[in-house]
């Protein structure tokens, strides 16, 4: 969230985060299905962490030269580690409810609303770390009138302006910043290595026939011949164009130009404190509110943000807005983490590794197209290619449950046999 506005000479942040996002891409194509099964879930979580580690060290002297290479060994590392992280919640969840005798689809989905509860509170302490440390710097003043002009949907589209509070901290205060981001990434590591206890599902230790190298290899791009799959890409990508929207143009061109870059941290602290919290209600409460329900309050809290977006000139004096939004922004960003996650998780229970590696891919693809147009497009359009998105996954997603609705007869018994067939009665996650 900090790149945008850190390292916005000549575009750097944002090309590193585009190349991130390209490699993750390429990364969630091949590598998940053949590291998850070479190593297994805790080892590519483990090996996968240090390329984030490898990123910040990356940052302590950024340039072309150290940033671009260590965001794509990050990207490389993502798409292991998420597809592994996934596995490893579904089969945990599978085997808690078969040993507690409970619905397989709520302990998952339960499972991804505490991971995200957790997972989302690292933007409290991440972001608490970066505005503490960046608000000491000296580089803060008031803006003129001129420059909250160039604030907003209607950008000015140049580097030059609000230089008062756009102007980069100093290095000690950088080196501070990503020395301790440096050393929670060793730590974390460290944690994994330690603790986290080695899962295995019984569908794998049951297979008597090894599946081969490039049928292993292709796993990701076959799980495309499923129409599911397909309707559901929409919906992912839409992940990584509302993220990167908020994180990269929203902290730029709203808080970093008419507040400061200081505030970038505690904008991103509301939006994953509220994001946390509701991670957590949406996993627990889904069963019983069902996930169109929650799909519908997120696309409806989403729109209302970048209605806003578009309409609102930002200005100082109206401070709580500038937290309103992401606020909105992080309970729908909730729904759209846990549910499409859980329900990825079961749609495809036979196809795990493959079908998360597909959601890293096409969340990967939405990043990719957002960051790489980001420098060159104004906030407005940006904002309404976001909403378009929103409209089209929408539909898609309609048609996903319409299709399983057409397929679940209605009994709890009723199950598919093929792999990729859905496996519980889709009715109320």
């Amino acid at each position: 969230s900090l790149q945008s506005s850190l390292n916005a000479e000549e575009g750097l942040g944002v090309a590193s985060l585009s190349v991130l996002y390209a490699a993750l891409t390429l990364s969630s194509m091949f590598l998940p299905p053949i590291i998850i099964k070479k190593l297994g879930c805790k080892w590519t979580i483990a090996v996968s962490m240090c390329c984030y580690v490898a990123y910040s060290l990356g940052n302590f002297y950024a340039s072309w030269y150290t940033l671009i290479p260590t965001s794509m060994i990050l990207g490389l590392g993502g798409a292991p580690l998420w597809s592994a992280k996934c596995t490893y919640l579904t089969i945990a969840g599978t085997l808690y409810a078969e040993k507690a005798g409970k619905n397989a689809k709520d302990i998952i989905s339960q499972y991804f609303g505490i991971f995200f509860l957790v997972f989302q509170t690292s933007g409290v302490w991440g972001n608490l770390i970066s505005s503490l440390i960046l608000s000491q710097s000296s580089n803060q003043g008031e803006i003129s009138k001129e420059d909250l002009e160039c604030c907003g949907a209607y950008d000015c589209l140049t580097d030059t302006t609000n230089s008062t509070v756009s102007e980069r901290p100093s290095n000690s205060l950088i080196y501070t910043l990503v020395g301790v981001y440096t050393a929670s990434g060793v730590l974390a590591v460290l944690l994994v290595i330690i603790f986290l206890d080695q899962i295995k599902s019984d569908q794998a230790e049951t297979e008597k026939e090894k599946p081969s190298f490039w049928s292993t290899f292709l796993a990701t791009l076959r799980h495309l011949k499923d129409k599911r799959q397909c309707l559901l890409i929409p919906l992912t990508m839409y992940s990584g164009f509302e993220q990167a929207f908020l994180s990269g143009d929203y902290s730029k061109s709203f808080v970093t130009c008419a507040l400061g870059i200081h505030y970038v941290g505690y904008m991103m602290i509301c939006f994953a404190g509220i994001n946390s919290l509701c991670s957590l209600l949406f996993g627990k409460i889904s069963q019983f509110t069902g996930r169109k329900l929650l799909f519908a309050l997120a696309a409806v809290l989403n729109t209302s943000c970048i209605t806003t977006v578009l309409l609102w000139k930002p200005d100082p004096k109206q401070l709580a807005v500038f937290f309103v939004i992401p606020g909105l922004w992080g309970v729908s960003d909730a729904v759209w983490q846990t549910q499409t996650n859980a329900f990825y998780g079961i749609l495809f229970e036979k196809n795990k590794e493959a079908a998360f590696a597909n959601y890293r891919l096409w969340e990967s693809v939405g990043f990719v197209i957002a960051f790489a147009y980001s420098t060159k497009l104004q906030v407005y359009v940006k904002t309404y290619i976001v909403l378009s998105v929103l409209v089209l996954s929408m539909v898609t997603y309609g048609a996903v449950e319409y299709l399983e609705a057409k397929s679940s007869p209605g009994t709890p018994a009723a199950t598919n046999k093929e792999n990729g067939g859905p496996h519980f009665q889709e009715t109320h996650m």
